[in-house]
């Protein structure tokens, strides 16, 4: 017999509800509040599922000082007609830069930036379905 699992990435922070309020505004999904007030699922038609949990000792992670690694952060899809509108989003509902490299006038793949919480998370170009041509 096969147990069924699935998974869902939670992130700790000070606000669950203002952080699970940003996330589900930047992925365009619901949240969902249990019993649990200080725990708070986002979930989306897109198969998004992610949780925030309140920690009453949180600090938010340093990266990106060369001493701390990224240990995790979110990596958000998008196509590559949409990356300036998705960053523009993502900075109106509170996200803070941290990628501030040149592009060289050249568009950037991935993006990253801190949410209100401080985690990390980046917008990245989805990569292209494979040509069938030969």
């Amino acid at each position: 017999m096969t147990v069924g699992k699935t998974s869902v990435l939670v992130l700790d922070c000070a606000e669950p509800l203002e952080l699970a309020d940003f996330y589900a505004n930047l992925l365009d999904a619901e949240t969902r509040i249990g019993s649990d007030p200080d725990f708070v699922e986002i979930v989306g038609n897109t198969g998004v599922h992610l949780a925030v949990r309140r920690d009453h000792g949180y600090a938010p992670p340093s990266w990106p000082r060369p001493e701390d690694s990224l240990q995790a952060h979110l990596r958000i899809l998008v196509g590559p007609e949409d990356m300036d509108e998705a960053e523009r989003e993502a900075i109106g509902l509170g996200a803070r830069p941290v990628d501030t490299g040149d592009s060289n006038g050249g568009v950037r793949d991935v993006r990253v930036y801190n949410d209100p919480a401080g985690h990390t998370f980046s917008l990245a170009v989805y990569p292209a379905p494979p040509s069938s041509a030969p």
